[in-house]
């Protein structure tokens, strides 16, 4: 059927004959064909992250046959993303991910020219890395990446295909603030201004069932293929929302809002999004511990409080012995108040430090003006003071 969007991009010259032999599934395709498969054959596609959702959409995209895929990620295969990252092995910990993807989509379609991006995407070269392709897929796991790579696809007159995944659940819609017949909205019509700081957690806090990873990438590689090709209907002004627990799909329409202020430039998106709220840096700047500070504490055998704001099924996979848990929710709410000692030194302690600096900050205004947070959390504890603790 042809689709409700004109193809993205205009078709190549030919397929070889071992093209055509790799395609043919897709080439008995009425609504594909040749002429579709020649537009694929001819886009170039910029994944944004080679993690959860970027492992099975490189793979896909290659697979279909991208000519060109650009892969921008800084960071190193580690074993904890072996369980949702599918592009990448046990022989690939601690290779650059961008490197480790590259390896794994040439034996998947070695006619699809890879360009790696190896640097962290930012204010400063977003433009400049985006203007070579003709569509983006942002699967980032982070508010601050999500609205720069929004506003630099808006200011590029880009389409991106978003998906983000927590838990259970996941969601994937198209953006293109340019698009044909007054389509046009991007990401900010969805969501004018990020959640406050601490609101929202990430995937390294909140967890995420690997294959919804699966589930959420193959659908935004579907809407690729969709806009390349020009067929079916994007999910242009659609939001598509998956729970894996219920098996449900729900829609939510989307719609230009006219308030919405129209961008003009890129800004300094990590101070946009407060990644950690002003209260709780002033209150970790001058009351945070090392791990070698609190292990010199234990030594000296004093007497202080130490207090897990984590949840209970984070303090089951690992525990600094003697500590206390009492989660962060409970503080902010000032429930858990009563429970704190007024006779001893408090130090706090989450996973990595945000939420115990969170905390800090209420325990600081409740009048516990001596508390302190451990710089790092548990995972700086584990690498540092006691490596027999695993980390997750």
């Amino acid at each position: 059927m042809a689709g409700t969007l004109p193809p993205l991009v205009e078709p190549a010259a030919e397929l070889t004959k071992e093209e055509v032999a790799r395609y043919s599934r897709h080439l008995i395709i009425p609504d594909v064909g040749m002429d579709g498969q020649k537009r694929l054959k001819n886009a170039k596609v910029l994944v944004i992250g080679a993690g959860g959702l970027g492992s099975p959409a490189l793979l896909y995209l290659a697979a279909a046959g991208v000519g060109t895929l650009g892969v921008i990620d800084f960071d190193v295969v580690d074993e904890s993303n072996l369980q949702r990252q599918v592009i990448h092995g046990q022989s690939d910990i601690g290779k650059p991910k961008a490197v480790s993807a590259k390896e794994s989509i040439a034996e998947i379609n070695p006619f699809v020219n890879v360009i790696l991006h190896t640097e962290q995407l930012t204010t400063a070269n977003a433009l400049d890395v985006f203007r070579g392709y003709d569509l983006i897929l942002d699967g980032t796991d982070n508010f601050a990446t999500r609205y720069l790579v929004n506003d630099a696809a808006v200011l590029l007159g880009k389409p991106y295909v978003w998906g983000s995944i927590f838990r259970f659940e996941g969601q994937v819609s198209v953006f293109w603030e340019d698009a044909p017949n007054g389509q046009g909205l991007n990401y900010r019509d969805l969501y004018p201004e990020p959640p406050p700081p601490g609101m929202v957690p990430s995937c390294a806090e909140g967890g995420v069932l690997g294959v919804l990873c699966a589930s959420i990438g193959s659908i935004m590689v579907t809407e690729a293929i969709k806009l390349i090709t020009g067929i079916g209907e994007p999910l242009l002004g659609r939001l598509i929302s998956y729970d894996a627990l219920e098996m449900k799909y729900r829609e939510v329409k989307i719609r230009k809002d006219p308030e919405t202020p129209k961008i003009t430039e890129l800004i300094d998106y990590e101070a946009f999004c407060g990644v950690v709220s002003d209260e709780a840096q002033q209150a970790a700047s001058g009351s945070t511990i090392t791990p070698a500070e609190l292990k010199a504490k234990f030594d000296a055998g004093e007497n202080f409080e130490l207090i897990d704001v984590r949840e209970p099924h984070e303090y089951e996979i690992v525990n600094i012995k003697g500590a206390k848990l009492i989660p962060k929710d409970r503080i902010l709410s000032g429930e858990a108040l009563a429970e704190l000692p007024q006779d001893k030194p408090i130090v706090l302690h989450c996973k990595s430090g945000a939420r115990s600096a969170e905390a800090l900050a209420a325990l600081h205004r409740a009048g516990f003006k001596d508390a302190t947070h451990l710089g790092g959390g548990v995972l700086a504890w584990a690498r540092q003071i006691d490596q027999s603790l695993p980390t997750y």
